[in-house]
């Protein structure tokens, strides 16, 4: 399997299948942003009818779509099951993330475009692509990839949380019932992840980065967010360090805050 993140250079003189997966909290549109310029040859994947289920206070804003929804949504896009598939944001990878997670969790080769937009150096185009709807398998979430909130809130190992600090630490709330974190979660905020330029930091620093939160082994960690979007990007992060492959939460904080469970503040 390829790395789960690559640079311009490694596509270059590949045959790859663009990704664009914008998306924005604020409510703005993706796929309008996608219209308005986009990587030459990119397809657009939506994040809310591709890439997650129906929300509800039980499952979370983003819980995992069903398999065969999932697939529908690949295949419709023109995408097979032996491409390899490049997705990238206008964030860092944060929202694209979610994309290349469900992916390699089912056995797909696919990867984080490094930089994502920004660091895209050609010209974009308005230009869409037309790819003939193909075959792509359903294949079930394996369940040693996910994680229950069951599972999460008795977790002994690190537990760690994606969102900004202050969200962590309940100073602000924009979208869930109410502030806080998880009980002894860490906080991991995946948007440092990447530098300034929105590239990846090296290795050996996301390897220190995730050391300082007392992570030894992805098969460890548990790895949620707000809606368990965001949260993909610290698995990707992890793997690209050389870490293994963790777990996700998908329910995350959005399904966790729906609960009579205590919430912890601060860091």
């Amino acid at each position: 399997m390829i790395d789960p993140v690559v640079d311009a250079s490694w596509i270059a003189d590949r045959q790859v299948v663009l990704a664009d997966v914008r998306w924005y909290l604020d409510g703005r549109s993706g796929r309008e942003a996608y219209q308005r310029g986009h990587l030459p040859g990119a397809v657009f994947v939506d994040l809310d009818r591709a890439l997650a289920g129906p929300a509800s206070p039980a499952e979370g804003r983003h819980p995992l779509p069903d398999p065969e929804v999932f697939a529908a949504a690949m295949a419709a896009a023109g995408i097979q099951d032996q491409d390899q598939i490049i997705a990238y944001d206008d964030a860092g990878g944060v929202v694209a993330s979610r994309l290349v997670w469900l992916l390699r969790a089912t056995g797909h080769d696919a990867a984080l475009l490094d930089g994502g937009l920004t660091a895209w150096s050609g010209e974009l185009t308005t230009e869409i692509p037309v790819r003939p709807a193909s075959k792509f398998t359903a294949r079930p979430w394996p369940a040693d990839r996910l994680a229950s909130l069951e599972e999460t809130v008795s977790w002994a190992g690190p537990v760690l949380d994606a969102r900004d600090a202050p969200r962590f630490r309940g100073e602000t709330e924009p979208v869930d019932p109410r502030p806080g974190h998880i009980p002894g979660a860490r906080n991991v905020p995946c948007r440092d992840n990447v530098g300034p330029d929105g590239r990846f930091l090296s290795p050996a620093t996301l390897r220190e980065r995730f050391a300082a939160a007392g992570v030894e082994a992805a098969a460890d960690v548990i790895s949620y967010c707000g809606s368990g979007v965001t949260a993909c990007h610290n698995l990707i992060a992890l793997e690209h360090a050389g870490l293994g492959a963790g777990r996700l939460f998908p329910g995350s904080w959005s399904q966790y805050s729906h609960t009579d469970r205590p919430a912890a503040t601060g860091d």
